[in-house]
């Protein structure tokens, strides 16, 4: 299912504006050089007519920017965004980019910096375009209370709160903020089953009514203050979650019914310090060291007249991770970064699996995980002349994996990761980007072990057994700005994949076969990519803005059951999606529509293709600001009740030698829902 269990609750709430401040930090040079080809600095007035109450409202009007929060990846180096705060990555993991820009009101924004391409004193972190945000110092105290209600189409009214607040005692500053709330599934909901045979034959006819609800609250603070010439920053968080999901599905004409409970609890702490200082003019210190766990326990179970199923995991996380970097500005054109960082993971993973009170054994099922990781860095960013900029960076990887258990293992990786892109400035308006990359993906600790669909029959071996896939990426970009705040990007992009990461067959000793991920060989990915920021005012809309961006996609990867070649699984070949907005300062509000386009993701298992559409989602919203410090928004989201097809291709056996058994296609709508979201700033 489309299930967001950790984030359903929060999204409840995350649009309502959180002016906690960010706390200061001093950067050696956090500005590229004004006037730089490249490199566009936007001013408050840039988005005065909004009525901006925090960064992101900002972030998200930049000209040709897409906002990137970032990779869900082990390590700092590989995890980042495409954001900076004065010339630095926040040095925090879990709280997410966009939840941090949230915080941070509008009215502490100095001025916020598009880079494109590179910039001495700027890491670009493997991103083509990046956004400095570059704030102003300030004294007040500042805070926040929001309240937001969310009426869902089956009868449900979901609460959602925010209370932040920020500030200094002498040189010593603060933030605290508790967030929580509620959120729906809205991969869950009503409508038809069908399973036919090959022949087209009815085999059931149902009807499936499935409700999923996320309950969730997060606890963040951070103090920061002065220390041995630099400055000194602890941050904590703790998150709490709660998912279950219920599903009924009865069948038509008295059939049987069939039902299906999942129940996930989730608990995640970080505590991370980081501390900067410049060692001179032209050179500055950073030091980060953060610490991660987490505890997760998922419980199913199905039943129906026939057999009782219960599948249960509980795992434990920990991340412990050190860096230091070293920078030096050689010139006003020319910048070093040499770096290290250190990481060790654990997983302890126990999973369970019963049919009708007995227990079923399943490969890889109880395991214990750990990784130790090193990585060395080497970047340099070069304005060769004033319209030729070169960015390149050298890193190289080392880690050992052992696994005890159910399945013992000690494997070591290594790995070179060199990058190199140019961009050259045709005139201030057009620029010309290329790149080529070699990256190394990240194994998953989740594909260690077993998992489950119950009320799919869909079970998971584990596979601790695994190498990361690798490939080599050539990117090419044009982006032409026109107008006041007009632009226009295309990027092409193709890579080269080894030991792509896939399902394949995994056969037991005793003749049993199940689906577990594994390496399949080699394959190829390649993209078309298109943003688009259009403002409206020369087409006589006065105050009107439309952005918007989509991803074409090819893969092919040879099939590890059949040896057919095939798209790999779980890519999209189509994402797009659409903003317009408008501002109506008469009226002190802005109203638009967002539209997240139809997508479809197929995976292959050995015996099974399964395919997941979910149509398009459209939310209209109006936003009124009847004083600067109170927000009033209301929306709309799923005005056209879409919902999410599911099909099944299920074989009798290994799909190059077996015929299919049936097919299965679940239609489950979403409906309408209603939010309200009222929010009040205090000082500042």
């Amino acid at each position: 299912m489309i299930r967001r269990h950790r984030l359903a609750a929060l999204a409840a709430v995350c649009p309502l504006m959180i002016p906690a401040a960010a706390l200061a930090q001093a950067p050696a040079d956090p500005a590229p050089p004004a006037g730089a080809q490249g490199v566009t600095r936007y001013a408050p007035d840039f988005f005065a007519e909004a009525r901006p109450t925090t960064a992101l409202d900002m972030v998200q009007r930049l000209p040709g920017f897409v906002l990137d929060v970032g990779d869900n990846v082990r390590g700092f180096e590989g995890a980042a965004g495409n954001v900076l705060i004065d010339g630095r990555r926040p040095a925090s993991k879990s709280d997410s980019l966009e939840e941090i820009l949230r915080r941070m009101p509008a009215s502490q924004v100095l001025r916020i910096d598009l880079i494109r391409g590179g910039a001495p004193g700027i890491d670009m972190q493997g991103k083509s375009v990046m956004a400095n945000i570059v704030r102003a110092e300030t004294n007040t105290m500042q805070g926040l209370i929001a309240l937001a209600d969310r009426q869902i189409y089956d009868g449900r009214n979901l609460l959602g709160f925010r209370v932040e607040g920020s500030g200094r005692v002498g040189d010593l500053a603060w933030e605290a903020g508790l967030v929580g709330g509620q959120g729906p599934d809205d991969g869950a909901g009503q409508g038809p089953r069908v399973r036919v045979d090959a022949q087209g034959v009815p085999l059931i006819l149902s009807d499936v009514d499935s409700e999923g609800l996320g309950t969730n609250a997060a606890l963040t603070g951070a103090i920061e203050k002065p220390l041995l010439g630099g400055q000194f920053r602890v941050n904590g968080r703790l998150f709490v979650d709660n998912f279950e999901y219920d599903e009924r599905n009865l069948g038509r004409a008295g059939g049987p019914l069939e039902v299906s409970h999942d129940d996930v609890e989730l608990a995640e702490t970080e505590l991370g310090a980081s501390f900067t200082r410049p060692l001179g003019e032209r050179t500055s210190l950073e030091l980060i060291g953060l610490r991660q766990t987490a505890n997760e326990t998922f419980e199913a179970t199905f039943q129906d007249p026939r057999e009782q199923v219960r599948f249960a995991l509980e795992s434990d996380t920990v991340e412990t991770i050190g860096r230091g970097v070293l920078r030096w500005r050689q010139t006003q054109a020319l910048s070093w970064e040499l770096g290290a960082e250190t990481a060790q993971n654990t997983l302890e993973s126990r999973t369970r699996f019963d049919r009708n009170g007995a227990p079923v054994a399943l490969p890889a099922a109880n395991v214990e995980v750990e990784e130790r990781r090193a990585e060395v860095f080497l970047k340099s960013a070069w304005r060769a002349t004033p319209r030729l900029t070169l960015d390149s960076a050298l890193r190289y990887e080392a880690s050992d994996i052992t696994a005890q258990g159910d399945v013992v293992l000690e494997k070591s990786l290594a790995f070179a990761k060199p990058r190199f892109s140019v961009s050259w400035a045709q005139d201030p308006s057009t620029q010309l980007r290329f790149s080529i990359e070699r990256s190394v993906g990240q194994l998953d600790f989740d594909d260690f072990v077993a998992s489950s669909s119950l009320n799919t029959g869909v079970l998971t071996a584990g596979n601790p057994d695994l190498d990361p896939a690798q490939e080599w990426m050539l990117e090419a970009a044009l982006e032409r700005r026109f107008w006041t705040g007009g632009a226009a990007v295309i990027t092409l992009r193709r890579a080269e994949i080894t030991d792509v990461v896939d399902r394949a067959p995994v056969r037991l000793a005793g003749g049993g076969i199940y689906d577990a991920p594994a390496n399949i060989g080699e394959g190829v990915r390649e993209e078309l990519a298109l943003t688009l920021t259009l403002p409206l005012e020369r087409l006589g809309v006065k105050g009107a803005q439309l952005r918007g961006e989509a991803t074409w996609r090819r893969s092919a990867v040879d099939d590890p059951t059949t040896g057919e070649s095939r798209e790999i699984s779980g890519l999209r070949p189509l994402e797009w999606e659409a903003h317009y907005t408008q501002d109506l300062p008469a009226w002190k509000s802005v109203w638009g529509i967002d539209v997240f386009g139809a997508w479809r993701e197929t995976y292959y298992r050995y015996d099974e293709i399964s395919t997941t559409k979910l149509k398009t989602f459209v939310v209209p919203f109006l936003e009124w600001k009847p004083r600067p410090e109170w927000a009033i928004r209301f929306e709309i989201p799923n005005i056209t009740e879409r919902g999410v097809r599911r099909t099944r291709t299920v074989y009798a056996g290994p799909r190059d030698t077996s015929p299919i058994a049936y097919v299965e296609d679940r239609d489950i709508q979403f409906g309408r829902m209603y939010r309200l979201r009222v929010s009040r700033t205090l000082g500042g």
